[in-house]
């Protein structure tokens, strides 16, 4: 078949944790745990806000359909990282390897403008309160979620065929731990230039298309804020903006340090780090900064708690 079609015959083997040695099994427990705890609070948030009357707002149905895209990110990576961390099996099939980009991309991307629906809605709930019902219907909060993850759809498509339809002859070794594009591209023979620059325009295409939005509704949202005559009052539409905030800017920060970069900058260690934060503990700080800063989700799961304690009772 010749060295070029070596890999597709192969598949590739991660690299990403094999430098740790016995230090593997503790990695497992705690990425284990983390992972149960990630999965757990999102499918509760997805069923709360489902079975709760009350949170059957577009805020709330933008915030179930994030926590769902946040637990199939999760399901396409850490399964398998997990299985090589505790058996030592890292090696993945050539197929498996673009299907794990595919969904990972995909499901990234639709996070990105999931965030960027939920400022929305949070532009019309501050700046158009009296509009908000009639704005924020369900037919454009369903065309705003199926838009969502029809770009993170093609969004995957476009960045697996960037990638895949390169011939790898380098190594079949990923220094990762999943098949993300820096890593995967690295192995590729050739001059990858374009491919790199088709890279960096499809991530800057997600990431600043989608925080532009979100920059400029929160544009709005401060001058409406700054309108409000008192302190009070600015301190509680503020408040409203706070859970969305703070993911926003782990979510983007990590995102952008991740994939806004040339290849000359990777570091093995660093874009390690970078990447279990953003697979492993962003999608736990979703559910965690929702239930603990928002009341009404608070107040729901406590109703839902009580409910389940009574009914033992």
């Amino acid at each position: 078949m010749g060295q070029t079609n070596m890999t597709s015959w192969r598949g590739f083997v991660f690299l990403g944790f094999s430098s740790f040695g016995e230090l593997q099994l503790l990695l497992f427990a705690v990425f284990l745990s983390l992972y149960l705890i990630t999965l757990t609070s999102n499918v509760f948030i997805i069923i709360i806000i489902r079975l709760d009357i009350h949170l059957h707002t577009p805020m709330y149905l933008f915030l179930s359909y994030l926590s769902f895209s946040e637990t199939c990110y999760t399901l396409g990576i850490i399964p398998k990282m997990l299985s090589g961390l505790a058996m030592g099996d890292q090696a993945i099939s050539y197929m498996d390897c673009a299907a794990q980009m595919f969904f990972s991309a995909s499901w990234a991307s639709t996070n990105c403008f999931l965030l960027a629906a939920m400022g929305f809605d949070r532009y019309v709930a501050i700046c158009a309160p009296l509009h908000y019902a009639s704005r924020m219907h369900p037919t454009l909060c369903a065309q705003l979620v199926g838009a969502s993850f029809l770009s993170g759809y093609l969004f995957g498509l476009g960045m697996t065929l960037v990638i895949f339809h390169l011939p790898f002859c380098n190594s079949h070794e990923i220094q990762h731990f999943f098949c993300d594009t820096p890593p995967v591209l690295s192995l590729a023979c050739g001059d990858t230039s374009l491919n790199e620059l088709g890279i960096l325009v499809l991530s800057l295409l997600v990431l600043l298309v989608s925080f532009s939005l979100i920059t400029i509704s929160y544009a709005y949202i401060l001058a409406a804020i700054l309108r409000i005559p008192s302190a009070e009052g600015r301190k509680k539409a503020f408040s409203t903006c706070a859970s969305h905030l703070t993911v926003v800017i782990v979510h983007y920060g990590c995102a952008s340090f991740m994939y806004l970069r040339p290849k000359a900058s990777y570091s093995l260690e660093r874009d390690q780090l970078i990447a279990v934060t953003y697979t492993v503990v962003t999608p736990l700080l979703n559910p965690i900064v929702y239930s603990l800063r928002n009341r009404a989700v608070k107040t729901a799961l406590k109703n839902a708690l009580q409910g389940r304690l009574l009914g033992k009772g």
